[in-house]
């Protein structure tokens, strides 16, 4: 077994939560690149447990929730799921996230039946293949000079369940280098998934954190978390689910800012099946402060 496989299924590990009670699930954590919990994996958690408490027939479609506290990498989560409403065609479910006795997370997750209905979608912007982008593995040895070395093996080993590939140079790669506000990645699972819409729909809520807001970071010309020059902290975050997608084939992660301003940075975006699909709108804001 590789190590990227190996990472997967040490990734579907965390997201496969222990039931404590009838609504109530705890979940493990370990550090990121950040000596923290990673936000997309409480949230990815907080939404499994939501789900585990709705009929099989019933799919995301929508999650809004905000990051309230610092997570302990080093302590257990425990998933508390309020049952909210079940009516005959959605379902809505609240769900905290607590450690030491105190919320961390809060998320309000909402499900529905399948059914037909008007179509329509923007269109899929242009990007190169993926197969024609760098790996992480590739690109990160290259900027060396200004990634501490073990700084990038925390990085890689954070993403090594995932196949992200920027389409244009990552922030980091040109600090001082003020650019458009957009950044797009490919990503997708380094491995096979089960036939588990739910399980994609997680995955993709995990790694939707990760770069979201390199946008905002592109915009001033800063390197972000893996150079230091800046510190941040997602706030909150809001999912639509649009149409069904698999996280272990490519999706497309088209990103941009509208805006910066109180230490607060907005990160927005869109993923698209690699067949042109919408699949998923993202909306995130986070703190992003320059260091005193």
């Amino acid at each position: 077994m590789n190590s990227s496989s190996t990472a997967l299924d040490d990734l579907l590990d965390l997201l496969d939560l222990e039931r404590i009670e009838q609504d109530v699930f705890r979940g493990q954590s370990r550090p990121s690149v950040i000596p923290r919990v990673f936000g997309g994996q409480v949230a990815a958690q907080a939404l499994v447990a939501a789900g585990r408490t709705v009929p099989a027939d019933r799919t995301a479609h929508s999650l809004h929730a905000y990051f309230l506290r610092t997570g302990d990498a080093g302590a257990p989560i425990v998933y508390t799921v309020d049952r909210i409403r079940d009516g005959r065609s959605f379902t809505t479910r609240r769900v905290v996230a607590v450690q030491h006795g105190q919320p961390i997370f809060h998320l309000s997750a909402s499900f529905q039946t399948y059914e037909e209905g008007l179509e329509h979608q923007a269109p899929m912007p242009s990007a190169p293949p993926p197969e024609s982008l760098p790996t992480a593995e590739e690109i990160l040895p290259a900027y060396s000079d200004v990634i501490d070395p073990r700084v990038a093996e925390r990085l890689l080993e954070a993403r090594a369940a995932v196949d992200l590939r920027y389409v244009d140079a990552p922030p980091f790669a040109s600090v001082g280098e003020v650019r458009e506000p957009r950044s797009q990645v490919w990503f997708r699972a380094n491995g096979k998934l089960a036939d588990d819409p739910l399980l994609h729909i997680c995955l993709v809520t995990y790694v939707s954190d990760m770069t979201l807001l390199d946008s905002v970071l592109l915009a001033h010309g800063r390197g972000g978390w893996a150079v230091g020059d800046v510190v941040g902290a997602s706030l909150d975050h809001a999912m639509w689910f649009h149409r069904p997608f698999r996280a272990d084939e490519w999706l497309l992660y088209d990103q941009e800012s509208a805006s910066s301003s109180g230490g607060r940075g907005l990160g927005q975006a869109r993923i698209y099946t690699e067949d042109g699909r919408l699949a998923v709108s993202v909306i995130q804001e986070g703190v992003v402060r320059v260091p005193r």
